[in-house]
């Protein structure tokens, strides 16, 4: 379970964007920083990801990946173009996720950072490789865990939210700050663009008579899946927190929202993991309710004039 934030520049206390994402893995999994420099590829290469093999583009950029050691994609990472994303798990009612071994999110991360020069970009990118490879295949470490994806893909110009149910998906362009987490959030009216055939699927279904009445969470959200991941909540209270400090949004508001244990522990030294109960920003594994916890975390601070800084975690 993850949580990903940004704050675009009229929310931000220096204009810059600011970005933010912990990645919540199994206890005993390692994350580690991976920087992989600029690369030229022959024509009509191959790439080989987690499970399967695609064709290679002539030429990939610099990268810096934050990555469970055991797949070939990322869990968070930035560009040398100032393009960030994060990738969080999130599951349909209606369409269970694919056990068939394709792309993970993981991977989309890394392709899109890979090819990518802009967030926009970027969203591209991973819409065509989910409409013409799928995505699908275990995800898990020690457990196996398959899940569809959400992305939050950012740079100095603006943020992206792209969510994803099979190889249908829907983008919502972010107006100000915006954070998503482990549960579809994108609703009625803020539907920047949709995948063929998604509206006329759900219209199908009897979930909305067109375009103008349909939500894309309220349709496909899983509410079992989201009562155990409390991605709803989490990202609630991640939403308030941006709230609290818009207009003034700084670097180190973004390290605290990372660390933010939920309204319980606010004021309170004798909080400690192992008394909490649920699942929170700041994850902590605790017996075989939470087998996971922050992994590795990330923050970037994006300057309109190109200038780009990025704050990591090499360990939990």
């Amino acid at each position: 379970m993850c949580d990903t934030m940004v704050a675009l520049s009229p929310a931000t206390g220096s204009g810059a964007v600011l970005f933010a994402k912990n990645s919540d893995r199994e206890r005993n999994e390692a994350q580690f920083l991976d920087h992989r420099p600029a690369a030229r590829h022959a024509p009509g290469g191959m790439v080989r990801c987690s499970y399967i093999e695609i064709p290679q583009v002539t030429e990939t950029r610099p990268v810096l990946l934050s990555r469970p050691f055991w797949c070939w994609g990322a869990e968070i990472g930035a560009n040398a173009a100032g393009v960030v994303i994060g990738n969080e798990a999130v599951f349909s009612r209606l369409l269970p996720p694919s056990r068939e071994p394709a792309l993970i999110g993981m991977d989309l991360v890394r392709l899109a950072l890979e090819r990518a020069d802009t967030a926009e970009a970027a969203v591209g990118v991973i819409i065509d490789l989910l409409e013409a490879h799928g995505q699908g295949g275990d995800c898990g470490h020690l457990n196996e865990h398959f899940y569809d994806n959400a992305y939050l893909v950012a740079d100095a110009g603006g943020a992206f939210v792209l969510e994803t149910v099979g190889r249908f998906w829907v983008v919502e362009r972010v107006a100000r700050s915006r954070a998503i987490s482990n549960a579809l959030s994108i609703g009625r009216g803020a539907i920047w663009r949709a995948s063929a055939g998604l509206i006329a699927d759900a219209t199908a279904r009897g979930l909305c008579s067109g375009e103008a009445d349909f939500d894309f969470a309220a349709a496909h959200l899983d509410p079992d899946r989201d009562a155990q991941s409390q991605g709803r909540a989490r990202c609630s209270r991640a939403t308030e927190l941006l709230a609290r400090q818009d207009g003034r949004v700084t670097v180190a508001d973004m390290m605290a929202n990372l660390r933010d244990h939920g309204a319980a522990a606010e004021g309170d030294a004798s909080w400690h993991p192992a008394r909490a109960a649920g699942r929170t920003i700041c994850m902590h594994a605790s017996g075989h309710d939470r087998r996971g916890q922050s992994t590795a975390s990330m923050v970037s601070e994006l300057q309109g004039d190109g200038r780009v800084l990025h704050w990591v975690t090499g360990t939990s």
